[in-house]
């Protein structure tokens, strides 16, 4: 399923992070997710970044479906990437550590590239309105890890597996800022694997929030999170009941429909839920 996304991106529901260094890999990725984050970045040990440059340039991925998180700015690797990526055929790129507009725009402008912004510090986080006004941001995507990191915290959870206060702060004001400026929000990735029911929550709460995309580390999370942002039956005839409802009547104020008000903000959201299902 191909979510449709603000400004041009339309990448998702599920969007799985690849190690560069691991290209056997890559193929399977693509088969079984939405998009691939091809990981130049932490994914990839010091020694490993030469050879996962080489393999990124060997690699012939679908550029409509493939991300590639170079290294941050300021960092050795990071004209190395630019320079791997500039062999490619790939045209989005994730900004890891982004904390200034002006970084996004000018790999934007040297590399001819989107760039998905990746807030994942406090720096970041005050800057994340900043960063998505840049006309080169096509997406904002968070991470708690090292967020809680560059607070000198050790964890963005809580004993019961919830994000902690700070966490859910980023959270939200990334999704906040990204939709003022019509741009697409990506959820964190779910670092348990094993916890398919806990990311099912995570996944279902972003969609009914408004992410774009939710990614992920492991192939095996990548139908939980389909299914999560997968409208259910009942929500699909619903939207199409109120759809039809307000066409036959010609309401375009507020009307009574099933016993519910509804108004323009409502059949906003039928219309999304017919759009998240294909239809």
């Amino acid at each position: 399923m191909n979510m449709p996304g603000a400004a041009g991106f339309a990448l998702g529901p599920a969007i799985l992070f690849v190690p560069a260094d691991r290209p056997e890999r890559f193929a399977k990725a693509a088969e079984r997710a939405d998009a691939v984050i091809i990981d130049l970045e932490d994914a990839v040990a010091p020694a490993g970044k030469q050879r996962a440059r080489e393999a990124l340039r060997a690699s012939d991925l679908d550029p409509t479906r493939t991300i590639v998180r170079v290294n941050a700015r300021g960092t050795a690797d990071h004209a190395l990437d630019v320079a791997a990526v500039a062999d490619t055929e790939y045209r989005i790129l994730m900004l890891p550590k982004a904390e200034r507009s002006a970084d996004a725009a000018a790999l934007a402008a040297e590399t001819g590239c989107a760039i998905v912004a990746l807030v994942e510090t406090a720096a970041g986080v005050l800057a994340a309105e900043e960063l998505a006004a840049e006309p080169s941001v096509v997406a904002l995507m968070w991470g708690a890890e090292d967020l809680v990191a560059s607070l000198g915290g050790s964890s963005s959870r809580g004993p019961d597996s919830r994000y902690r206060d700070v966490a859910r702060h980023a959270r939200a004001r990334v999704l906040l800022v990204a939709g003022g400026h019509g741009k697409a929000a990506i959820d964190a990735v779910h670092l348990d694997i094993a916890d398919l029911a806990g990311l099912e929550e995570e996944a279902r709460d972003a969609v009914a929030q408004g992410f774009a995309a939710t990614a992920c580390i492991h192939p095996g999370q990548v139908e939980t999170i389909r299914a999560a942002y997968r409208p259910s039956a009942d929500e699909i005839a619903w939207a199409h009941r109120v759809l039809e409802a307000a066409s036959a009547a010609g309401a375009y104020g507020v009307f009574a429909h099933e016993g519910r008000m509804v108004d323009e903000p409502v059949l906003r959201h039928a219309r999304r839920v017919v759009q998240r299902a294909g239809e």
